[in-house]
């Protein structure tokens, strides 16, 4: 009965060992929302979901596991895909909040089984993915940017605005320093694209980001209308 009973412990630390190969750590979140008029005015244009046009609104692009050091995991879990059953729940809330901007058309599903399996399956170890998505939502209903910028003066009307304002105007707003990413759109110019701000492991509270992502805007970028 001994023997019997100590076979379990090599499969017991195998089985913890799995877990931990699955369940990768992580320091840090970035929330990732992109404006839909830079996402489209640019030489790869973009294609409408089959729901529509978007409303004139950030849309999420993402939330990102991260490390401090700069570099991220992705691609976690092979043995957990999406699974559309899983959210189905949230589906006007996704196709509001998360659409698909991508070439040729589409539901916002592979948008969403992209970001779940490279990004999502890295934080399963906190939350599974009804939970990612959820929680997803959550922060952009907690995070109103678009609203932010419009009461700092600074509309989606395609002037130029200062890189500074910008920041300074969504620091402001939500008591925390974001990071701005642009594009160019088809002339070359310089447009607010994208916006990163950092939430804690469990997803819920915004933080001051450990690091920042590389690149950087000119001075002065467009915000275009959509």
């Amino acid at each position: 009965m001994k023997l019997y009973s100590f076979s379990w412990v090599p499969l017991l630390v195998l089985a913890n060992l799995s877990l931990l190969c699955v369940s990768e750590d992580f320091d840090f979140f970035y929330f990732v929302q992109q404006w839909p008029g830079s996402y489209c005015d640019s030489k790869q244009s973009c294609c409408y979901p089959t729901t529509g046009k978007p409303v004139a609104d950030f849309g999420i692009h993402g939330l990102w596991p991260n490390y401090k050091d700069g570099s991220y995991p992705s691609n976690c879990d092979p043995n957990n895909p999406f699974d559309q059953s899983q959210i189905s729940d949230l589906s006007s809330g996704l196709q509001k909040n998360w659409p698909t901007l991508a070439c040729p058309s589409g539901s916002g599903l592979k948008f969403w089984e992209h970001e779940w399996e490279k990004h999502g399956t890295c934080s399963e170890s906190v939350l599974d993915q009804h939970a990612y998505f959820q929680t997803t939502l959550n922060l952009k209903r907690k995070l109103n940017l678009l609203q932010v910028l419009k009461d700092a003066g600074i509309q989606p009307n395609g002037q130029v605005y200062s890189i500074e304002n910008i920041k300074e105007a969504i620091q402001n707003g939500i008591g925390y320093t974001p990071w701005i990413e642009c594009n160019v759109d088809s002339s070359g110019n310089s447009q607010l694209y994208q916006i990163y701000v950092c939430v804690d492991t469990s997803g819920s509270n915004l933080i001051e980001c450990p690091v920042f992502p590389n690149g950087k805007c000119a001075s002065q970028i467009e915000f275009p209308s959509f």
